[in-house]
């Protein structure tokens, strides 16, 4: 059986534990960095990117996050998940984790008010994935290694780059877990490349 984390700092992480429920699979809600070692993914949820840093710095999650990306185990980032993991955001001068090759712009498709729902293709996932938007980021450019996944009026909002996978919108605020089996499918990949 795998183990797939959420990161229990701020956001939807009830929302994303029901989503992710899948056979052969557990899944254990992390408050501390230690339970890192116990998973073979994470999930980083929505909330509010600066104030996930902020705690995520204040719980010592920095560099065990860092680590646990570079050990090849799959994170899925959602929304601010999305920019916590970005190598480079647009009019700040430092990125969060750093851990995928794209530049991203927070806020992007505007305030709370101006949230909407709409259905994405989303390559290898759905051609009519439900996507909830609630003051998204975008992905202004990306590396070359990374696989753009999803656009919604030529912006990018979804993207792969090998053991990660991140989306500007809140699958989890849906009925809709086509997403997530994604997901969890890339952790059992992983984890039977691992155990080879």
């Amino acid at each position: 059986m795998i183990k797939i984390g959420v990161l229990a700092l701020q956001g939807a992480v009830r929302e994303h534990v029901r989503s992710l429920q899948a056979e052969d699979t557990e899944i254990i809600i992390i408050k501390k960095a230690e339970q890192l070692q116990e998973i073979d993914g994470l999930v980083f949820p929505g909330g509010e990117s600066t104030t996930m840093r902020r705690l995520i710095n204040q719980y010592n999650f920095f560099e065990p996050l860092k680590a646990f990306g570079k050990s090849g185990k799959p994170i899925f980032g959602t929304c601010a998940g999305l920019i916590l993991m970005a190598s480079e955001i647009a009019g700040q001068d430092q990125a969060h984790l750093g851990l995928m090759d794209m530049k991203v712009q927070r806020n992007a498709f505007g305030r709370q008010r101006e949230s909407f729902e709409t259905r994405l293709e989303v390559q290898g996932v759905a051609e009519d994935l439900r996507a909830v938007f609630i003051r998204a980021p975008l992905i202004e450019e990306v590396g070359e290694h990374v696989e753009v996944l999803s656009t919604y009026n030529g912006e990018i909002v979804a993207a792969r780059e090998g053991h990660y996978l991140t989306c500007s919108f809140h699958p989890e605020l849906t009925d809709d877990f086509r997403l997530h089996r994604f997901f969890v499918t890339m952790v059992k990949e992983a984890n039977k490349q691992r155990t080879k």
